[in-house]
């Protein structure tokens, strides 16, 4: 089992959790971007850059993630490929994507990008927070716990 990063647009301090993390559980995680990421040395931390484009990002960590696999994306579009390959999947802020939940998150994305196009909504999300990097700290304590249990 391995954690796949999107890290394009992954808050530092999520980067600086998951790097710990994957020192104290030792545990592969890969960083994958289209530009240069600067990550602790470790032989469980891993960055992958790929070329500038759409989804490149996306589609290299759906095409190198396998069943059982974390990914941590605030794709939703990519979300929905890791959770049908069989990955969990949650956002910077702890929030988990699931079978149950992705099609609904697919379709207010879809909404509220019709409706910026539009011109109806200006702005993004709020801001990272104190509370979001504990949200997300404590729900790859769950995880990795999990997968402990599992090997």
């Amino acid at each position: 089992m391995a954690i796949w990063v999107d890290a394009d647009a992954c808050p530092v301090v999520v980067k600086d959790i998951l790097c710990r993390a994957a020192q104290r559980w030792q545990i592969t995680t890969t960083f994958v971007a289209n530009q240069a990421i600067r990550v602790p040395p470790s032989q469980f931390i891993q960055t992958r850059q790929v070329p500038q484009g759409f989804d490149v990002a996306d589609d290299e960590i759906v095409d190198q993630l396998t069943r059982g696999d974390l990914v941590v994306t605030q794709d939703i579009p990519l979300a929905a490929e890791a959770i049908e390959k069989g990955a969990d999947v949650f956002n910077p802020r702890g929030v988990a994507f699931t079978r149950e939940n992705i099609r609904q998150r697919l379709a207010m994305r879809n909404f509220m990008e019709e409706m910026r196009s539009a011109g109806q909504i200006t702005g993004g999300p709020a801001s990272f927070s104190q509370s979001d990097r504990k949200a997300f700290a404590d729900q790859l304590d769950r995880w990795l716990q999990r997968h402990n249990r599992n090997t």
